[in-house]
């Protein structure tokens, strides 16, 4: 199963699959209900294989502190992410010893659990999910430069798009164009 593929986007629980690209945003599936559903470019969209997390001296992948956590926890589920920030900041320092206890928060931990526990519940975590192959090393990067791309050119459209709007004597649009704009 490929790990590299898995999203969280922002004003959504849980994780999701990229399956494809369409002319205005992806088609997504949520690991663990299957259910396959569409989102705009506008979507705030994270790849997980995107995210790293700090430590004294340098940023881990996000998938490389999962790796230290299935093998710390027998591939199994781990601890849960509403368990005290004392417990999480334990289960913190196992996986990954040299974390920075100033830049890594208590929530980013919560978050860690929360996925890594989805992740293994959808079936995504065994020996084999974090080798990488050639193949998907090659598919990744045009996955990722499609985001970016279509995060640049939904940035360029809502700023444009806002003031088309507003000269327009349409009450209706112009609400709209402002509930939508996401920071």
């Amino acid at each position: 199963m490929q790990l590299e593929k898995i999203i969280s986007i922002s004003g959504k629980p849980g994780l999701y699959k990229l399956i494809s690209q369409l002319k205005n945003g992806f088609i997504i599936e949520d690991v663990l209900t299957k259910k396959k559903v569409s989102i705009s470019n506008s979507s705030q969209v994270s790849l997980l294989d995107n995210i790293a997390m700090f430590t004294f001296d340098k940023e881990v992948p996000l998938f490389e502190v999962f790796e230290n956590v299935a093998k710390n926890s027998e591939y199994k589920e781990t601890i849960s992410h509403k368990s005290t920030d004392a417990e999480l900041r334990e289960f913190m320092t196992v996986s990954l010893p040299d974390y920075d206890h100033e830049r890594v928060y208590v929530s980013d931990i919560k978050k860690l659990a929360q996925w890594y526990n989805i992740l293994h519940k959808a079936g995504y975590i065994t020996p084999d999910s974090f080798v990488k192959s050639e193949e998907s090393a090659t598919e990744e990067p045009s996955i990722t430069d499609q985001i970016d791309s279509k995060k640049g050119a939904t940035k360029a459209e809502k700023t444009t798009s806002p003031k088309a709007k507003a000269s327009t004597s349409s009450a209706k649009g112009a609400p709209k164009s402002t509930h939508r704009k996401m920071g």
